[in-house]
């Protein structure tokens, strides 16, 4: 879901044979990709990985190379690649909120998402 000002957005979608990572990093790629100029974001998620990754980790993995502490390859590199080269087109404030604890946004991209998993497998409208 997007919002600026009294303008929203909403997205949703999904993919056979993925996890809920990528589909975490894909709902903020696609909510960035979406924007039409270099915004001011506040972009909240329930992902510690997503928020955790691009804040924390991603400057230490593409020093090593695109390696892990452990040295083992990224998880998701191709996704963490997209959303770093969207993310630098813009000022991003990542928060992160606890899922499904009555935050009402969360619980509305909560269903977006649903959503999009039941177009997914033909059992939506």
């Amino acid at each position: 879901m997007l919002r600026s000002g009294d303008t929203e957005k909403e997205l949703w979608g999904g993919e056979k044979e993925t996890t809920n990572n990528r589909m975490e990093l894909l709902a903020a790629i696609e909510g960035l990709d979406a924007l039409k100029r270099p915004s001011k974001v506040s972009l909240t998620t329930d992902s510690q990985y997503v928020r955790k990754g691009i804040t924390e980790w991603i400057a230490a993995w593409k020093a090593r190379g695109w390696k892990t502490a452990s040295k083992q390859p990224v998880k998701n590199r191709d996704l963490w690649e997209r959303l770093d080269a969207l993310a630098q087109q813009h000022q991003v404030a990542w928060h992160w909120v606890k899922g499904h604890s009555g935050h009402t946004e969360n619980e509305r991209v909560d269903g977006l998402a649903n959503r999009g998993i039941d177009e997914l497998l033909g059992s939506g409208e």
